[in-house]
């Protein structure tokens, strides 16, 4: 008599990740994020980057102000309906590095970033190359069409 195991495989829960740092830029790709969430069914994580030695701050200070006006931020751009799939996150590191970091288990990453920088580049700042060549899931960039740029972290 053969014995057959069934094993039953739990995929891992779904994930989108975007990067917010506040610009009206990064506003554009939560909100892209939060559609794009949405209709995969799956959980958006919000990554806001600390670059380490920026402040006088202790970290741990400096990380749970950032957190709190990292979900108020969220607050007033996603729906209220999506809060309870949303996580936010407060990372340290080099942008670009810490959301391919971030965005390990993503099946989407989604980032702002400028039409152009004042180097000359297309899109502006060092984020964008780093992410474009090493994310390791899907990749979306935006872009703020509009001039209002009253959020802020």
């Amino acid at each position: 008599m053969t014995e057959e195991v069934l094993m039953q495989v739990m995929p891992e829960h779904r994930c989108v990740v975007v990067g917010v740092d506040g610009s009206p830029n990064s506003i554009a790709a939560l909100r892209r994020s939060a559609r794009e969430a949405l209709s995969r069914h799956a959980r958006l994580d919000v990554v806001h980057v600390l670059e380490p030695g920026e402040s006088s701050t202790p970290r741990l200070w400096r990380a749970a102000r950032e957190w709190l006006r990292l979900r108020d931020l969220v607050a007033r751009t996603i729906p209220r309906s999506q809060h309870l799939t949303t996580r936010l996150r407060i990372v340290y590191g080099v942008a670009g590095e810490a959301l391919v970091e971030a965005a390990k288990h993503a099946e989407l990453l989604v980032i702002g970033a400028r039409f152009s920088s004042e180097h000359g580049g297309l899109f502006g700042g060092d984020t964008v190359p780093v992410v474009r060549d090493r994310a390791p899931c899907q990749l979306v960039i935006c872009a703020d069409q509009t001039t209002d740029s009253t959020a802020s972290l």
